[in-house]
């Protein structure tokens, strides 16, 4: 079955940062969907804009649907998900943050999320599937913040040593474990 993947950013990203690109191809490769909007910086960033856009695409969500946040792209996902009204196939999350200190632009962060309390009921009826990603070196978002979401959703952290951010800058222009963990339930 092919599906509709959507990759969210993080603060001040794009579409061509990171793992994106490679991501994108390699799901495209396998006859997938991949959209990969571009959000506001950081200062024009909030909750709304991003919804906005998002909202664009939202006849393509539907139970077959695939989202993967990094960074404030996470936060977004949750979000998401507190808002559907039917549940998509799954949600990665990587390097996410829920607010817990240290976090690199807290205070955006939580205008951003207004505040950073989940209904996370109503976030884990709206997957069937999840996984979440942190590394112990990650500069912007401590990795209390994916033991917290992974908790919360009731799964294993997958918990990667020396990773930073996901990012290019933290050697990830590809990024193989969130692949081999897509293409595990995708089977």
């Amino acid at each position: 079955m092919k599906r509709t993947f959507f990759i969210l950013h993080g603060t001040d990203g794009n579409p061509l940062g990171n793992w994106f690109p490679w991501l994108k191809q390699e799901l495209e490769i396998k006859g997938n969907s991949v959209i990969v909007p571009q959000f506001p910086n950081q200062q024009n960033d909030s909750l709304e804009a991003r919804l906005k856009i998002l909202d664009k695409h939202k006849k393509l969500v539907d139970e077959n649907t695939v989202f993967i946040g990094h960074s404030r792209g996470g936060l977004f996902l949750l979000r998401i998900l507190e808002k559907l009204d039917k549940p998509v196939f799954a949600a990665f999350i990587v390097s996410g943050s829920v607010g817990i200190k240290p976090y690199t632009f807290y205070e955006s962060g939580f205008k951003f999320a207004h505040g950073y309390g989940f209904d996370w009921k109503k976030i884990k009826s709206n997957a069937q599937h999840f996984f979440v990603y942190h590394s112990d070196n990650d500069p912007y978002t401590c990795l209390d913040n994916g033991k917290e979401i992974a908790k919360r959703l009731g799964i294993q952290l997958t918990f990667i040593s020396g990773a930073g951010h996901f990012n290019k800058r933290s050697g990830y222009a590809k990024f193989d474990k969130i692949l081999s963990d897509i293409e595990s339930i995708l089977v």
